[in-house]
Parts: structure tokens; C-alpha cells; sequence
């Protein structure tokens, strides 16, 4: 099966945005079509302002916009959207369009709050960790933060997903140069940013590995900057790759706006799970203190 990863900057508004978007779904390759986190705007949590709240209206009509996209293109696409339940109850939603119908959708589950990533002001938790059937196969679609935990991308292979994806907006911090406080020089330090992206890298080439399936990553690229001054900004690292059921690298982009392109086959990773039996030597009887907050 052929994948296609869209990694992309955002241009300046929702309209050119989208436009850009759709040019480049057209180029893609591949009938699986992933797009980075919250694709259709700035990557508005580097601050907290109830304005942006305003761009979770229009979701109905977003989703209803994707699924004509993917039917058009006789595609399985997978777009990050903001969704608006009601007034103070919204989520980040990963929703999946197969072939012209809605597949299914995830509401992110793990919601950070640091630095330039205030989403816990926006975000509520989904409560919810379920992978979606569609016609290339069952999804485990997660969104960036749950990256980072063992958790979802356990559950989500036991329950049979052959994928794991997820849409992402990772990148480093950009401080004003004016400013030499402890938090910039470690931001604005090179050695630091390879730490920080090789954990990222690292710990889902891990899921790939203990779970015995392919792990995708779609990252935003850019600078965005943050109109409340307090911080520069975020430079987005880009880097959205495939990594393969024994942590083979099959795809890597670079930091530069691209389509990565990439080729897997989930009956090679069903043979690594039979050689490699992680799942029957689990000792699910000791693992009781996972469900506490500290043991």
C-alpha cells in the first residue's frame, strides 16, 4: 500500500491554507493521504486568546468540505480539525474520510500545557482510544502529544490496528533575542534541539517496535510566530517519517515543505508479530499499578 504524507506549512489564512492543501493531496501518490495537526490554521495554542476559539464554527462544514476531498480523490485522508461540542467543550479531532464517508474520528487524548503549547485552555480530553476500519486497513489514529505515552499505542494495537498515525505540530521554541533567560538559552542551544528531536524520533520508533507495527508521523514545517510577545514563537522541525514493525526507517522528510512518499505492506508486519510475540508475553497480571497516577 501506498502512503502519502503531507507536510506543510500554514500560509496565512484558513483560504490560502486549504488551497495549498488541496494542490498538494492531488500530487500525493499514495490511497492513504495523512495531514499534519490542525492543518488548517496557525497553530494557535502558542498563546491563550478566546478568539481562536471562533475557528472550531466552522467544523461540520470542514468535515463536509474533507469528506467531498476524499471521495474526489478516491483517497482514505486523515485531516486534524478543530471540533466545537458547545460553548466551553472542544476538542482536537483527528477525523478519517474513506473514499467520500466518514470512517471515524479521534478526539486527542493527552493535553499538554507548556510553553508555546498551551492546549489544555482549548482542549478538552477525549476519552476515547479506538482504531477506525476503513478500506486500507484499521487505523490507530492518535494525535502529537499521545506520541509521547506507551499507553494509547499499546491499547491501540491490541485492538488490531495495523497503523499507528499520527498528525503532529512539533517544534522548537523561538525566543526573542533580546531575551537570556534560562528557558531561551536552552531553547536557542543546537545541541538541545537534537536531544529533544531524537527523543521524539526514538520513542515512537519504540511503538513500532513493541507493538510490532508501522508508525507514521506527519509534522507541520515553519516559523509561526506568537502575537502575544512572549515568546518568538515556534520553528516547526518538520521531520514526519514512517518507521516499519522492527523500527526500520522507510521514510524520513526533511525540514522543507514535501510529500513524503511510502511504501508498506501489513502482511510483512503480521509475520514480525509471529516471530517477534511481544503481545503473548505480556504479564498482564503485574501490570495493576499502570492504572494509578504514582505507585
Amino acid at each position: 500500500m501506498k502512503i502519502s504524507l503531507i507536510q506543510q506549512s500554514y500560509k496565512g489564512s484558513k483560504e490560502a491554507t486549504i488551497k495549498h492543501t488541496l494542490e498538494m493531496i492531488k500530487k500525493a501518490k499514495g490511497e492513504l493521504v495523512i495531514l499534519p495537526e490542525l492543518h488548517q490554521s496557525e497553530y494557535f495554542c502558542k498563546s491563550e486568546d478566546t478568539k481562536y476559539f471562533d475557528l472550531a464554527e466552522s467544523f461540520e462544514r470542514d468535515v463536509e468540505f474533507w469528506r467531498r476531498v476524499s471521495k474526489e480523490q478516491n483517497i482514505v485522508l486523515v485531516a486534524s480539525l478543530f471540533e466545537k461540542i458547545m460553548d466551553g467543550i472542544y476538542y482536537n479531532t483527528a477525523v478519517v474520510f474513506d473514499r467520500g464517508k466518514v470512517a471515524g474520528k479521534y478526539r486527542k487524548t493527552h493535553i499538554p500545557d507548556d510553553p508555546g503549547f498551551y492546549e489544555k485552555f482549548y482542549f478538552t480530553p477525549g476519552d476515547s482510544i479506538e482504531p477506525i476500519d476503513t478500506s486500507v486497513g484499521r487505523l490507530g489514529v492518535l494525535v502529537c502529544w499521545d506520541q509521547w505515552y506507551s499507553e494509547p499505542a499499546r491499547i491501540m494495537a491490541l485492538k488490531g490496528a495495523e497503523i499507528l498515525i499520527y498528525p503532529t505540530a512539533i517544534g522548537w521554541l523561538m525566543c526573542p533575542e533580546d531575551r537570556r533567560d534560562e528557558l531561551c538559552e536552552k531553547e536557542n542551544n543546537q545541541q538541545e534541539k537534537e536531544k529533544m528531536l531524537n527523543a521524539w524520533l526514538s520513542v515512537q520508533r519504540g511503538h513500532a517496535v513493541s507493538n510490532g507495527v508501522y508508525v507514521v508521523a506527519v509534522n507541520r514545517i515553519g516559523r509561526e510566530k506568537d502575537e502575544s510577545g512572549v515568546l518568538g514563537g515556534i520553528e516547526f522541525w518538520g521531520r514526519s517519517f514512517v518507521y516499519g514493525p522492527q523500527g526500520e526507517e522507510i521514510a524520513m522528510g526533511g525540514s522543507e515543505e514535501e510529500i513524503i512518499e511510502a511504501e508498506i505492506d501489513l502482511k510483512a508486519a503480521a509475520e514480525v508479530r509471529k516471530i517477534w510475540p511481544f503481545f503473548r508475553d505480556r504479564r498482564i497480571e503485574l501490570y495493576q499499578c499502570l492504572l494509578k497516577r504514582y505507585c
